[in-house]
């Protein structure tokens, strides 16, 4: 049975100090949450005392991205080892401000989940089309790349520690959401093709979030929805009451 998945992220927003005092009262306000899984997930540079500071709780972490090889001259880049020793659990893989602005590739991102699946940590693992795209009709063709690239080679068994979030790019920060069917029929489009990769039980298994100005007050809509398990949130998870709200709303109806 498929768990509902809320997870924070930050992008370049809070110093250290700011996003420890964050995951504190998160995990103060998150104690009774019990059918929910939270994920945070701060900057680089935080990510060592915000690890420190969820300790012992139902509150995890990830990092924003990590690069694909082990070690080298890679100049600004962090490696899944350098983050699993800090207490990381997830990494968000693919997501679209990469690919728009740092050459994120379909390639590079079956690289990172293969590199984050062996290290034992799980990716979330972001696909979406942009405006135009869905305008011209590519919308499964865009999401049918995404899923193929991300998951080449990627056995039943490891697929099955994977998490997706959907995030149409043109949700994305702008305060424009999905209505709760455009939502529900992309996840259904994404879900037919992992049943398509590796059967009905693989795909049925597989959490996939809704990413794009998720936010309190459309929440429980969106998560109310078939095939929508949760949520990969941008600037409501920048505060504990936003971002409880909607972690609530998840767990009222797991």
């Amino acid at each position: 049975m498929r768990k509902y998945v809320i997870a924070g992220n930050w992008k370049m927003n809070k110093i250290v100090a700011e996003s420890v005092t964050l995951a504190q009262e998160i995990v103060e306000v998150a104690k009774n949450i019990s059918k929910v899984e939270i994920v945070i997930s701060p900057t680089y540079l935080a990510t060592a005392k915000v690890a420190d500071a969820v300790k012992g709780s139902n509150v995890k972490v990830a990092v924003q991205d990590v690069h694909f090889e082990d070690q080298g001259a890679y100049t600004g880049k962090v490696s899944v080892d350098m983050v699993k020793e800090l207490g990381v659990e997830y990494v968000i893989v693919g997501h679209s401000e990469q690919r728009q602005y740092f050459g994120e590739t379909n390639e590079t991102v079956n690289k990172k989940v293969k590199k984050v699946l062996e290290a034992g940590l799980k990716p979330i693992i972001c696909i979406g089309e942009t405006l135009d795209e869905r305008n011209a009709g590519k919308l499964e063709d865009v999401l049918s790349a995404q899923i193929n690239g991300a998951y080449a080679n990627i056995s039943n068994t490891d697929a099955l520690k994977t998490i997706i979030a959907y995030e149409p790019v043109w949700a994305i920060g702008t305060g424009v959401v999905a209505t709760e069917s455009q939502a529900q029929e992309a996840h259904v489009i994404v879900r037919s093709f992992l049943k398509k990769l590796y059967g009905s039980s693989v795909a049925d298994s597989i959490t996939i979030q809704y990413g794009g100005s998720m936010n309190a007050s459309n929440a429980g809509g969106l998560l109310q929805q078939n095939d929508i398990d949760g949520g990969l949130i941008g600037g409501a998870s920048l505060q504990a009451e936003s971002f409880i709200a909607i972690v609530e709303a998840a767990e009222k109806i797991a």
